[in-house]
């Protein structure tokens, strides 16, 4: 590639990340409104609280379901189309749920759950797209500066839960409402991009490896993990934690607070993120990314206070930011540009195969495990220690395994 060409392609990969960062601020917002309040609206809902966490767990295996069909949509119709059908996933799951609040019931509300997934699905691929058109220097920046307009996005998502949740008559209603609108505005940012569609395949494309022989690489295998258990634990913890603070005796807009802080420290760091990868590289930050979630952890375990839930969904952010950015990288430069759909489909049906599990897992272990919320706090917590253990001992296994060619 000539030096004319990279700098061309730069200019491109800029503009494409301009927009992506407006889609994740704006698309985006959906997320912590409905990760904040899907959860109490369950609990609200349905007849036993172990489920409450239940439209939170069907939204994250919509997204599992859907991670393989939206890749290969885009690897055949491209990234703008794909986008397309996410954002009007979204709307649909919306509108389905905002029907089931309607009518108080739990079965509509997870319906509408599940397709929510499909617009999660989506907004996973905004990394990926960052990355199509970026220099091999500019890519990791690519990614980190994507990631980071999630943090307008919490701050969007926050001020619309408070101004919307309580706007009619049944709770959590409005906010619903302004999910519906959030994506049918947004997906009119995605005729801005200029990605260009894969080339049609014929008898002299590449084939490449098949996703076994794409697992089986090391690099590949090692981000993969890196990626669902950073992904998978952020979730875990983070699903209970609405609960697990009205459950200590504060307040919905607390719960709020600290949803919103742990969004912000989910995505502050991506303004820098990128340049640590490329100064320290990819292994150390993702590294430093499973040391912080097991901090997160320990001061979790520590009490109930609400400075205890400020920090340690604090630090559960950034940990989150660094193994999930830098497995993230790991994976981009691992496969050829002819693999992209098969292994990004496959990389994010594992990863929120992970959290699906983790998802599930949360309600059980925050509701069910112990006899009060706060056992149920330090179970969910607790959970974390064997799936760091098993990340980590990957990483430090591809770490010192002897370079080959």
């Amino acid at each position: 590639m000539t030096i004319s060409m990279t700098t061309h392609d730069d200019g491109v990969a800029k503009r494409n990340v301009a927009i992506l960062v407006m889609a994740q601020a704006f698309l985006g917002s959906q997320m912590p409104i409905i990760f904040t309040i899907g959860g109490l609206a369950g609990q609200s809902l349905a007849s036993n609280a172990c489920f409450a966490t239940l439209p939170i767990s069907l939204i994250v295996l919509g997204s599992m379901l859907s991670a393989t069909p939206i890749s290969a949509i885009m690897q055949k119709w491209g990234r703008r189309f794909g986008f397309m059908v996410g954002a009007m996933g979204g709307a649909t799951g919306a509108l389905v749920g905002a029907y089931g609040l309607y009518l108080g019931s739990f079965p509509i509300f997870l319906a509408g759950s599940f397709l929510t997934g499909i617009y999660m699905s989506a907004q996973g691929f905004y990394r990926f797209a960052a990355a199509d058109t970026a220099s091999e220097n500019f890519r990791p920046k690519a990614i980190s500066y994507v990631m980071a307009g999630g943090l307008l996005s919490a701050l969007i998502g926050r001020q619309l839960v408070q101004s919307t949740s309580d706007a009619f008559v049944i709770p959590f209603l409005g906010a619903y409402m302004a999910v519906i609108a959030i994506n049918i505005v947004g997906a009119l940012l995605f005729l801005f991009l200029d990605i260009p569609k894969p080339a049609a395949p014929n008898e002299n494309t590449p084939r490449g490896r098949t996703r076994w022989e794409l697992l089986k690489t090391p690099r590949i295998a090692v981000a993969v993990i890196c990626a669902m258990v950073s992904y998978a634990l952020m979730n875990l913890v983070m699903t209970s934690t609405p609960l697990a603070v009205v459950g200590c005796g504060f307040t919905q807009n607390n719960a709020s607070d600290v949803v919103t802080l742990h969004v912000l420290a989910m995505y502050i760091p991506s303004f820098f993120t990128g340049h640590l990868i490329v100064r320290f590289g990819v292994e150390k930050v993702v590294g430093a990314g499973l040391a912080i979630l097991a901090g997160a952890g320990a001061v979790a375990l520590q009490g109930v206070e609400l400075e205890n839930f400020f920090v340690a969904l604090i630090l559960l952010g950034l940990g989150w930011n660094f193994g999930f950015i830098g497995a993230t990288t790991m994976l981009a430069g691992a496969h050829e540009p002819h693999e992209r759909g098969r292994m990004q489909g496959l990389n994010d049906l594992l990863v929120f195969g992970g959290v699906t599990f983790a998802s599930l897992s949360s309600g059980g272990l925050m509701n069910c495990s112990g006899g009060n919320p706060i056992e149920g706090w330090n179970a969910v917590n607790m959970a974390m220690a064997p799936f760091l253990v098993l990340a980590g001992g990957a990483l430090l296994w591809l770490t010192l395994r002897p370079k080959t060619a």
